[in-house]
């Protein structure tokens, strides 16, 4: 960045700094819900997914891998029409509000989370099993020791999920609007700001993305680290 472009980013920020923490605020805790209701529907149904064999497993596993890349902008059509008011849940009148939103980005992390915890529990699962069992754990007690090893790879999909929802555009900007300081978050003030010519702002948003996303990758990583210790 040269003087001029870091002197209208310092302007930027210093005209709208109020908005701005609002945008930051929002758009952390629109992922962050959204990511924490996806582990919580996510992480058990891949440990059951990982750990037991069953009719239609590998189905149900197909459509997951499936929906990993379901488009965002599908996604946020899907929940358009659920909340809209022709729509069956239209009565809760939540389009266009955070809330609904936070279901967008559910619908786009839940499958992530879901494979990804699959993947690292059925790698483990065998070995740590057997252990379990000739150490004389009943089949609770092995099943948690099998996700307690898998936990690395259950994070990995922990955060690759707060990715695909912290990151998205398409989903957050139709069921949410881009409503100025109602549902306006980092990814469509990206795009605001860029069709608006304001390119030094855009970036800077981008930038602070990147820097929330290192952030909360960096705790989640720490956390791991102090249980392995």
């Amino acid at each position: 960045m040269n003087a001029d472009l870091l002197s209208s980013v310092w302007q930027f920020f210093c005209l709208r700094g109020g908005e701005l923490s609002g945008i930051v605020g929002l758009s952390l805790m629109v992922s962050g819900s959204a990511v924490i209701i996806g582990a919580v529907l996510g992480i058990p149904l891949g440990a059951f997914l990982g750990l037991k064999r069953f009719p239609g497993r590998e189905l149900l596993l197909r459509v997951i891998y499936t929906l990993m890349s379901l488009p965002p902008v599908l996604a946020g059509l899907l929940v358009y029409l659920l909340f809209a008011r022709t729509g069956p849940l239209g009565f809760l009148d939540i389009l266009f509000t955070p809330p609904v939103m936070v279901v967008a980005q559910v619908l786009l992390a839940t499958p992530i989370i879901t494979a990804l915890s699959s993947a690292a529990i059925a790698a483990k699962e065998k070995l740590a099993m057997d252990t379990a069992r000739t150490l004389g754990a009943s089949e609770r007690q092995a099943a948690w020791m099998v996700i307690k090893e898998a936990r690395t790879g259950i994070l990995a999909g922990i955060m690759t999920g707060f990715g695909r929802a912290f990151g998205e555009v398409g989903a957050v900007m139709l069921v949410g609007g881009n409503v100025r300081y109602q549902t306006r978050v980092l990814t469509t003030s990206i795009v605001l700001e860029t069709r608006q010519g304001n390119y030094e702002f855009a970036i800077a948003l981008g930038l602070i993305l990147l820097l929330l996303s290192f952030v909360v990758s960096s705790v989640l990583l720490k956390i791991d680290d102090s249980k392995l210790r």
